[in-house]
């Protein structure tokens, strides 16, 4: 090997050399031609029997569906009862206590109020808010005028205890009557 002339003389070497001496060496290291693993591993890949390719399954053709709402109802109306319907023209004609059908129903018309539970109340903005929960355990909030229950129950009295409501049910064919009921705090 040789040995830089500047490591004769006493000055410092540069980095260069110190970094060409660095290669030389390491690549001394790899000069042997010993692949010997790497052929073993080669043989013995290419002994093992080439598997097959499954071919792809067949494709099965799907006919267009063509969507002919003819005759179907139209989904952005709101469902009446047919029966409900005739009996809430008939009240109309002859006058006296009937449902408002043309109001927007609400959340917590759509179930009975033997599956709502009052769970509390809450003060906002000096209105008492009374806190209602249903089967599926969401929880809304109801104030006096607010509607619930199937039978059109509109909220007239909130206190800390206790939710009355004034129901407006079917009486006899064609006539509606208001009945007073209440929901108390369960929990």
């Amino acid at each position: 090997m040789v040995v830089p002339s500047t490591y004769l003389s006493g000055r410092k070497p540069k980095l260069t050399t110190v970094f060409s001496l660095v290669l030389l060496v390491s690549l001394s290291a790899c000069s042997e031609n010993d692949f010997t693993d790497l052929s073993q591993f080669i043989a013995k890949v290419k002994a093992i029997p080439k598997g097959t390719i499954k071919p792809l399954p067949e494709i099965k053709i799907i006919e267009p569906f063509v969507f002919n709402p003819e005759g179907l109802r139209d989904p952005f109306k709101p469902i009446v009862q047919p029966e409900l319907h005739e009996e809430i023209e008939e009240i109309a004609a002859g006058g006296g206590i009937r449902p408002d059908t043309s109001r927007r129903k609400e959340d917590l018309e759509a179930f009975t109020l033997a599956s709502l539970r009052m769970v509390g109340t809450i003060n906002m903005q000096t209105n008492l808010w009374a806190l209602i929960k249903t089967d599926d355990g969401t929880i809304h909030r109801v104030q006096v005028g607010n509607y619930m229950g199937k039978n059109y129950g509109k909220v007239i009295r909130i206190t800390t205890d206790k939710i009355e409501l004034m129901e407006i049910v079917p009486d006899k064919p064609g006539t509606w009557r208001e009945q007073q009921t209440s929901i108390v705090l369960t929990e």
